[in-house]
This record gives C-alpha cells, structure tokens and sequence, in this order.
C-alpha cells in the first residue's frame, strides 16, 4: 500500500486533478463519548473519549480497513463542536501514525449547508490531518432544490476546497434530497471532485452512476454507503464500501471485497460466486441492524462483542442506547454472536491485515 500525499487536492481552483482514495473498505466511525459514572461525564453534552476512539481505529485497521470516515452521519457530525472535530481528526491520524498506519486515510464529513461554513470546515479538516472530504448534500430546501442548484452548490465547494471532495449522497438525512446520475455526470468532470458515498439502495441510479461510460472511473469512485449492496455495486463498478457494520466486523465486509477482486483477476468460478453470495447473506443479516438502529445500534453491537464504548448511545437526543436494553438485543443477539464467531476465524486465518 503506497503512503497518500497529504498534500493532495490543493486549491480546487487551480486545475489540478485530484486523486480519489485508494479502493478499499471504509468505515464511518461513531464518535466515542464518556461513559457514565466517569468523572468527566456530562449528561448532556458527554466529551470526547479518545482512547477508546483510538482503541476502535486500530481495531479496524488491524482488520484490514483501508481508512477511516470521521464525523459521518455515524460519527453525529451535526453535535460535534469545530475544536472536537479538530482533536478528534488530529488524535486518530496521530495514533494511525504512531501505530505504523500512515498510509491509512482520513476522511473528514462535513454537514453544513452554507458554503463558506463548509469550505472552512474542509480547511480545519485538512490542518488536522485529514486527506478527503466527504461532503454532505445541502438538504433544507431538498423540495424545491433543482439539479443545477445541486450541480453549482457542489462546483462552488470544490472550487475552492484544500482537499479532494468526495459527494455524500443521503437522501434519509438531507430531507430526501435528489440527486440525479446525470448530476453526478457533471459533478464527476471536476478535477477536485474525486468521488461518492452512495447512501440509499436505489440500484439502478448506482448503475447509471457506477457503469457511466461519460465517467472517468479512474478520477471518480464510486462507493456505496450500504454493506448489504456491496457485492451488487462491485459488479457494476462500484470501487468498495464505507460501511456501518464494518465498524463492527471489519475483517467479514473486507473479506467480501477481496474475494470480488481476487475472483475476478483469475476468473470467477461457480464457487467464488456462491461463497460470495453466501458471505452477502451473513452480511445483509447484520446490517438490518444498523439499517433500523444507525449509529445507536452500531455503539450497541461494539460495546456488547468487543467491550469498547458504552451501550447509552450518543449525545442528546441519541442517548440512552436501545430503549428495551437487554430485551431489544435479544432479538439480535444470534445473529452478531455467529458473526463474531465469522470474524474470528477470520483473524485466526490472518488475511485481512
């Protein structure tokens, strides 16, 4: 794995091409809060815990996760003060450095609606050691929003963003704003636009974004937000995933991608197809968890298998974690116990990492 330049995506306004990340699974990490009964602790507005931020990174990239995703929709970007997204970028790329993980890169969300906001958001992102900026549609006025409104929202950020922009497209937290494949065909021509997330399971608009033959697929990567289309959206040119239940079980949603790329360069047989189907079914299972549950039932799963976190959610009005305790998580506690199991053996066989 080559080291990313940091210095990458200079002013948009310079022409320059930017380079997209490199292809591999992603995680959009929750921000760890402290946890009850710490001395720190605010009921209201919990800090930051950084040493089980930094615990859960090294987790995942021990797990063969190519980089990380920093205040997502996951990492409740939309609660977190500017100096905690500055010291939460900058201690997860210091301890990705110190652990022997420079070549691990981060992408920094931003959630903003404004231009200015978000361009100076994307500046503090890169002073703090972020590589990426996966930015978030403008969603208020989603209704009465057109294309072209979209088209010159994302031109006017990546104009003059310090680093390569990535869109974010997620219709279930920007008020069902669309954004349609022949939008992304313009937006795709920009030499600092370098990417998507593709949060929503509209198969056939990923088709028309994924397969364009009016896209430079070597500038422009396209990634799906949902690990239970992951297999789909590789075969159709999909690059890999930023994935919620890969912050839970990284080496399985890895191990997926592998097996697609690997298959493919010799030559898919009948087998790799069904061990891949079957290694989807394991994953869709997962994943209807965090489809119902988000980042509360993501903090959930990592707290109950692998002891990092707390179980009470996020910040206001997130806390509290699931509603029923015990009883809700019996419903679910199968399934992530047989994939915890998976994801052992996983480790013990030593391929991901």
């Amino acid at each position: 794995m080559s080291v990313p330049d940091r210095t990458n995506g200079t002013n948009g306004s310079s022409g320059a091409q930017a380079s997209p990340p490199p292809a591999g699974i992603y995680v959009p990490v929750p921000t760890f809060w402290a946890k009850e009964g710490t001395a720190s602790y605010d009921p209201v507005s919990p800090p930051l815990d950084l040493d089980t931020q930094t615990e859960h990174s090294l987790f995942l990239v021990k797990g063969g996760i190519r980089g990380l995703v920093i205040l997502g929709s996951t990492g409740e970007a939309i609660f977190t003060r500017s100096e905690e997204r500055n010291q939460l970028i900058s201690s997860q790329r210091k301890a990705l450095d110190d652990a022997g993980y420079k070549d691990r890169p981060i992408i920094a969300g931003t959630a903003t609606q404004q231009i200015d906001d978000t361009l100076k958001m994307i500046e503090e992102s890169k002073a703090a050691g972020a590589e990426f900026a996966m930015v978030l549609g403008p969603g208020y006025f989603a209704p009465a929003t057109s294309q072209q409104g979209i088209q010159k929202w994302f031109q006017a950020v990546a104009n003059k963003s310090v680093l390569p922009v990535m869109i974010y497209h997620y219709p279930g937290v920007t008020n069902d704003l669309y954004i349609a494949p022949a939008t992304f065909e313009k937006l795709a021509a920009h030499p600092n636009i370098v990417g998507t997330k593709l949060s929503h399971g509209i198969i056939d608009d990923q088709t028309l974004i994924a397969a364009s033959p009016r896209i430079d697929h070597d500038h422009f990567y396209v990634f799906t937000g949902l690990g239970q289309n992951l297999l789909p959206v590789l075969t159709i040119g999909g690059v890999a995933a930023i994935d919620g239940l890969a912050g839970i079980f990284p080496r399985i949603v890895v191990r997926l991608f592998n097996m697609f790329n690997e298959s493919a360069a010799k030559g898919t047989s009948k087998q790799d197809m069904q061990a891949m189907r079957d290694l989807q079914f394991r994953i869709c299972e997962g994943e209807k968890l965090v489809a119902a549950y988000g980042v509360i039932g993501i903090k959930e799963a990592i707290a109950r298998l692998w002891g990092m976190g707390s179980k009470t959610g996020g910040r206001l009005p997130l806390a509290g974690g699931f509603q029923e305790g015990d009883k809700e998580w019996s419903k679910w506690a199968e399934t992530f116990e047989g994939l915890k199991q998976l994801e052992e053996k996983f480790k013990s066989e030593g391929k991901e990492a």
